[in-house]
């Protein structure tokens, strides 16, 4: 039995030390990062075409392959299509049994297969070919009857794959991926796209949440928003931070306007000094001056890095020097932000 408790004899598998298995998996990842690198040598003018052809596609892509590099193309189109630019994956097979409906002359196909002779995709040419679709092939064969009959060739091909038995798709796939990478970033730095573009296609991740996120939609405000006159007494902030639950209250002059923050630290660190005393006195003597503020409008991702470089957990917005609303590093966090 091994350190996971599996007998090697029942599962099948053979005994093969660590040390073995660990060299293996290493071999198969540089064999990979050198086909790789190999294609990025070979990237020249072919691609610039087809990078400029994508940005000025009035139509949509539309990505086709079969079995791997099928698989690889669904990953290229949903790409395509978290730029802003409108994808689509073609399975072979369906598209030459009705799914080529779906195609239109401002399209552009992009076949992707290794040697080049799959079948069911050259099946599909002659569709492209007739309505006026431009083909980009993605083929590791440049003499292919694919590659002879597109419009753009990009050679993706291998030495030899990565697996031991350089037989199973490894190097060509990670290849192909690579390509279909490759063009994204051209097609991004084509169409000048930038964080909030891409945010826009992602409203419900992470990424959206910290790109289309503001202090103004997350932050409490009227009713909400813990505020205290200068003239209170700190047990009259004390209940106004209870009341409004995020540990902290703005302190305003007679005009309104932000003049210091009080929070239940400062409350503490107050009453060890002071005991129950320190409740009568005036928030003004107690307060901190010049609290750290940050605008509505700035993004919620901002404050998170205010917070976290202040060594605070609560930030005032304001508007004109007016305290509006109030936000928590406890309410980023729970939004997603970070």
């Amino acid at each position: 039995m091994d350190d996971e408790g599996i007998n090697p004899a029942e599962s099948g598998a053979r005994a093969i030390p660590d040390e073995e298995l660990v060299r293996v998996g290493r071999d198969v990842l540089l064999e990979e990062a050198r086909a790789v690198g190999l294609f990025a040598e070979r990237v020249g003018r072919e691609f610039a075409t087809s990078a400029r052809r994508l940005a000025s596609c009035k139509g949509r892509v539309v990505v086709t392959g079969l079995g791997k590099s099928g698989l690889i193309g669904r990953k290229i189109a949903a790409t395509f299509a978290s730029l802003g630019l409108p994808a689509f994956f073609l399975h072979a097979t369906e598209g030459a049994h009705g799914d080529l409906g779906m195609v239109r002359p401002d399209d552009v196909g992009i076949f992707i297969s290794n040697s080049g002779e799959t079948a069911e995709l050259l099946a599909l040419l002659p569709y492209f070919r007739r309505i006026g679709a431009l083909v980009i092939a993605m083929t590791g064969n440049a003499l292919s009857t694919l590659a002879k009959n597109s419009d753009i060739v990009l050679d993706v091909g291998v030495e030899r794959e990565a697996d031991p038995l350089g037989l199973a798709p490894t190097s060509s796939t990670t290849v192909q991926v690579a390509a279909g990478d490759a063009l994204a970033g051209a097609f991004t730095k084509l169409r000048g796209l930038g964080p909030d573009d891409f945010a826009l296609f992602h409203p419900g991740g992470a990424l959206g949440r910290s790109l289309l996120l503001t202090v103004g939609d997350i932050m409490g405000r009227g009713e909400r928003l813990p505020v205290t006159k200068l003239d209170s007494t700190v047990k009259d902030a004390l209940f106004e931070i209870t009341s409004k639950g995020y540990g902290a209250t703005a302190v305003v002059d007679s005009l309104g306007e932000l003049c210091g923050i009080f929070t239940d630290g400062d409350l503490r660190r107050l009453m060890e000094k002071r005991g129950t005393s320190a409740l009568d006195l005036l928030i003004g003597e107690t307060m901190t001056r010049n609290p750290r503020t940050i605008s509505p409008k700035r993004l919620a991702s901002e404050a998170v890095r205010v917070m976290e470089r202040c060594k605070i957990s609560v930030l005032i917005a304001v508007d004109d020097n007016k305290p509006i609303g109030i936000i928590h590093l406890h309410e980023l966090l729970k939004a997603g932000v970070s």
